[in-house]
């Protein structure tokens, strides 16, 4: 009988110590991940170049795939400050075109996967915990095709 305790309490401390804590989202995380990414898309909606700027990362790089008329791929690439800039320069969105459906898709400790629906894209963002602050470091992009197909 005491072997068998020694070797089950010798077991439950070797599996513990090679566990590890499962840290959870918070609200206040998934509150700020996701206010994170409203900057980001209503920045962008409303050309506010400031609330863009807070919710991004300054080495972001936002990306997108796309092929040409014999099939090659291409990578569309932006910065951060080519973000910024941009939002500063298009005209404002029609409030009846702005869709931001906004789902975090998974976080674990300082690194978020953000999924958003607008209008005539959908972004999936990575954030990541900067400082205190959630920031937007990496983007990837699809176009809607329904929409592609339309301005043809």
């Amino acid at each position: 009988m005491k072997l068998r305790l020694t070797t089950t309490l010798a077991a439950a401390l070797f599996l513990a110590g090679f566990t590890t804590p499962v840290r959870g989202q918070s609200a206040a995380d998934s509150a700020s991940i996701r206010a994170t990414a409203l900057d980001y898309i209503e920045g962008w909606y409303t050309n506010n170049a400031a609330r863009m700027e807070r919710a991004l990362h300054p080495k972001l790089a936002k990306r997108m795939v796309w092929a040409d008329s014999a099939g090659r791929s291409h990578l569309v690439d932006l910065t951060a400050l080519e973000l910024i800039q941009g939002t500063r320069e298009h005209p404002p969105v029609p409030p009846s075109e702005r869709r931001k459906d906004v789902q975090i898709l998974s976080v674990f400790g300082q690194a978020a996967v953000v999924r958003i629906d607008a209008e005539e894209w959908v972004d999936y963002l990575q954030e990541v915990k900067w400082n205190g602050s959630w920031k937007i470091i990496n983007v990837v992009w699809e176009n809607r095709p329904e929409l592609q197909a339309a301005r043809r």
